[in-house]
């Protein structure tokens, strides 16, 4: 009874919940974040060889916060566990950034789903 309840209680608050969104790749350079590229939002320090970071649009920021592990799938060989650490524009909706390496190549997944983990 206990247990049934707890699983009530996490789904009314959104806990399990999923969001669909558009996924789009940035890389840490001026010309594609602010005048501290190496600096995210949070305060984090992005380093040479640092992965699995993400920024969210600023009407998921409220729900996935700064040092949020989120799961996100949809995107080919780019599923998996990620940390938010930064915020995107405020002119983008419903949208994850996912930071990689200079010298990948950008790309764009429609209706990716993200959940916490």
């Amino acid at each position: 009874m206990i247990k049934k309840t707890i699983v009530c209680l996490l789904i009314s608050y959104n806990v399990f919940s999923t969001d669909t969104v558009t996924v789009t790749t940035y890389s840490a350079n001026t010309s594609q974040t602010d005048s501290t590229p190496r600096i995210t939002a949070s305060g984090f320090k992005i380093r040479k060889n640092t992965t699995r970071i993400v920024a969210v649009s600023r009407d998921l920021k409220r729900k996935y916060k700064f040092g949020t592990r989120v799961r996100i799938t949809g995107i080919g060989k780019h599923n998996g566990v990620y940390v938010v650490r930064d915020v995107m524009n405020k002119r983008f909706t419903k949208r994850v950034d996912i930071l990689i390496s200079r010298k990948d190549k950008h790309t764009k997944f429609k209706k990716a789903k993200i959940t916490k983990v």
